[in-house]
């Protein structure tokens, strides 16, 4: 393989990668009420009020908060989605950070607000990653600053592998090719929740296809985590608690909690 075809895979990998992600995750909304709610009042709170956006991917609430007038740093552990972010920053000002949420060391550390939405704290692999996480959180925050986690507590067991009804698609169209994403599968095992989804891609030539568009799996786990656990957890991480908030089910998405902290 030459040193080109090899950039020309990377680069199509690479674009995928986000393409994936925005579809199953960037056109999530009902979250972000309560994010600009958090953000307007730590920077009424704490001027300047600066946030730090866990897990924070190709920039869902990140610009979001940043075209609101929130100062953001945005942290994720991968490159090719915080490139997205970043070509879509324009002026904002979002600082951008790829680290690991269990280890990360910021230059600041006087953050009024920091957040982890979309169940990112339920991806750290168990009590250790997120304890480990909710050190490095509490190191960063000011006196008093908040910590605000999301949560999903209630996901109902479905199998539609094999056929049958299930939840509708998720497709985008780009450049004449169909992506298209679906769950199929969520169960529940060993303490985690493990849910499947189909991939499709049909390319623009196959508008109407005699055959299979290309398909793969994708599988992501969740810790099962109740906030009364999560709430232990930052306790013994040194974090105080306050409290939790409701995100709603929506016909798309199931509801969540928010679980809250002082440092």
């Amino acid at each position: 393989m030459t040193g080109t075809h090899e950039q020309s895979l990377q680069a199509v990998v690479a674009k995928r990668a986000v393409i994936w992600h925005e579809l199953e995750c960037g056109a999530y909304r009902a979250d972000m009420a309560l994010w600009r709610e958090l953000a307007h009042d730590a920077r009424a709170e704490m001027p300047p009020g600066a946030a730090l956006d866990i897990g924070a991917g190709s920039g869902r609430v990140s610009l979001d908060l940043a075209r609101g007038g929130a100062k953001v740093t945005a942290l994720d552990i991968d490159p090719v989605l915080l490139g997205a972010l970043e070509r879509r920053a324009g002026s904002t000002g979002i600082q951008t950070v790829c680290a690991d949420a269990r280890d990360f060391e910021l230059e600041r550390a006087d953050y009024a607000l920091c957040l982890a939405p979309m169940q990112t704290i339920q991806l750290l692999g168990g009590p250790d990653g997120r304890i480990a996480f909710l050190r490095r959180a509490r190191a960063h925050l000011r006196p008093g600053g908040l910590l605000a986690c999301a949560i999903v507590t209630e996901l109902e067991p479905f199998d539609c592998t094999a056929g049958g009804p299930g939840p509708s698609p998720e497709s985008v169209r780009i450049d004449g090719v169909l992506y298209m994403s679906r769950a199929v599968r969520v169960a529940l095992t060993r303490g985690l929740v493990r849910i499947e989804r189909e991939r499709s891609v049909l390319p623009a030539e196959q508008r109407e296809p005699p055959g299979a568009p290309s398909r793969e799996r994708n599988v992501i786990e969740l810790d099962h985590l109740s906030a009364a656990r999560l709430h232990r957890e930052g306790s013994a991480a040194g974090l105080q608690p306050a409290g939790t908030r409701t995100i709603a089910a929506t016909e798309e998405h199931v509801g969540s909690l928010v679980v809250m902290f002082r440092a």
